[in-house]
């Protein structure tokens, strides 16, 4: 599967999400937070969005990213392979996330990411009102901040998000943090 080929069915699906709820430029910008312009170039794909940008858009959609993603993909059915799970790179660090579980509808959703060391991605507690989520760490090491306290996370440990705040995934290195977010709509 191409990460390039996701980001072009990602604007396309971004537009379709926002026409469906019979928004404007201006209407999905406020609801957002995103500027009408770069929403323009990225429902084009004039632009390769950021997770942090593409979090503050699905959030308005009250969806998460993953969802997003999904379905910009038309994953669906009970098995999702593991060719065919959707993949997006984020342009700016280089991180990658897989949506692990099958579309369709359940309460859970689990997410395979990969962020190289030295990398970080933020994202606004916007994006967390309506989930809660566990981190498990696969391999390596990462730094998780819920606004002001820091989680120091080891391969093996899990951790459980307290109440919705803006965050920070850090991997400090020397290799790349691998963990699985597992996503329960609340």
């Amino acid at each position: 599967m191409s990460i390039i080929a996701d980001e072009l069915r990602l604007g396309e699906r971004i537009r379709q999400e926002r026409q469906a709820r019979g928004w404007s430029l201006g209407e999905m910008a406020e609801q957002s937070g995103v500027s009408k312009a770069m929403l323009s170039k990225v429902e084009r794909e004039e632009a390769s969005p950021t997770a942090e940008l593409l979090v503050r858009i699905a959030a308005a959609f009250a969806m998460t990213l993953s969802s997003l993603i999904a379905r910009a993909e038309g994953a669906g059915g009970q098995v999702l392979r593991a060719a065919d799970q959707p993949r997006w790179r984020d342009p700016a660090t280089g991180y990658v996330r897989r949506h692990v579980s099958p579309a369709g509808g359940a309460p859970i959703e689990l997410i395979h990411v990969e962020l190289p060391a030295g990398k970080e991605v933020r994202f606004p507690a916007a994006s967390y009102t309506f989930i809660r989520q566990l981190i498990w760490v696969i391999s390596g090491s990462l730094h998780f901040n819920e606004e002001k306290v820091e989680h120091r996370l080891a391969a093996g440990d899990c951790l459980r998000l307290g109440a919705p705040s803006d965050c920070r995934f850090f991997a400090p290195g020397p290799d790349a943090a691998t963990y699985l977010v597992a996503l329960l709509r609340s």
